[in-house]
């Protein structure tokens, strides 16, 4: 995700520049193309479980059988939506998922206008430098993931510990490089490494709510996924819409501090919802 996001922040960047029929029409024909071509991968590669996948290795399907079991692999049990919606645990990672979505689509959405109208970038440059902010993540999060998974392994700590760890300190530590970015003044290569600080920190918080809906409850984490993303994109619907409301009338320095304000205390918000009501035990009603 990240490798296609810092692609295609600077692939727009150059083809708005550069690119054919007037440079913007370019960038949504490439992407949609690539988008169409994506289409045919995903219908040729997707099945609904593995042992249905005509090309999977016996190796794999071994583990899988292993990890989860020969008839919960085929198996669909049915939902349990009201212990689903009633589980606190769950609506703690939705809480999270939702303040981590608030930053991160804020910076693809937004953070090209703050690069231009703030510290000045053309439009050639602007897409390259958005990006750099993804490059932390793409660098971090193998590593943060590793760890996590270290922590977890019997003897250390547990899985709840280590996912509450994880997305009180990512949040927590990106909230306080929010802050620090409202009060740089136009310094461009030291605005840029607090932004690529923002990110780095952010990264350990993925560690958690990519993966906590399989601690929660494995054979419903699809449907979970789903829940907590749904209510996670809400936020890259209202975080854009309140940076345009906010920056309304001059796209100021000021203007932009107020935005890295509210994204600081809405990261310091899912830290301490999930710290309280998070989880990363198979919760009762998982089987």
């Amino acid at each position: 995700m990240d490798v296609g996001t810092i692609i295609g922040l600077t692939l727009t960047g150059y083809l708005c520049n550069h690119g054919f029929l007037g440079g913007w029409p370019s960038a949504f024909i490439v992407f949609g193309m690539t988008g169409c071509i994506w289409s045919f991968a995903w219908f040729f590669l997707c099945y609904d479980s593995p042992p249905t996948h005509p090309r999977i290795s016996m190796v794999e399907l071994e583990y899988w059988e292993q990890a989860i079991g020969r008839e919960d692999l085929a198996s669909r049990p049915p939902t349990p939506w009201q212990k689903i919606l009633t589980s606190f645990p769950v609506w703690a990672l939705a809480v999270a998922y939702f303040c981590d979505n608030w930053v991160y689509f804020i910076f693809i959405t937004c953070l090209p206008m703050y690069m231009h109208d703030v510290l000045g970038f053309n439009i050639a440059m602007n897409g390259f430098v958005s990006s750099i902010p993804f490059l932390a993540s793409l660098i971090f999060l193998p590593p943060c993931g590793m760890l996590a998974d270290w922590l977890r392994a019997p003897g250390r700590l547990s899985t709840t510990v280590v996912r509450k760890a994880f997305c009180f300190v990512g949040n927590i530590s990106a909230a306080c490089f929010l802050i620090a970015v409202g009060y740089i003044p136009c310094d461009r290569g030291l605005a840029v490494l607090m932004l690529f600080a923002v990110m780095a920190c952010a990264t350990i918080t993925l560690s958690c709510i990519c993966v906590n809906q399989q601690d929660l409850a494995p054979l419903h984490a699809g449907r979970i996924m789903g829940l907590t993303k749904t209510i996670g994109n809400l936020a890259a619907i209202l975080g854009p819409l309140v940076v345009g409301v906010l920056t309304y009338e001059r796209s100021t320095r000021k203007e932009w501090q107020i935005v890295f304000f509210m994204a600081a205390g809405i990261y310091v918000i899912g830290a301490f919802v999930y710290l309280i009501f998070g989880s990363g035990e198979r919760q009762s009603w998982a089987e």
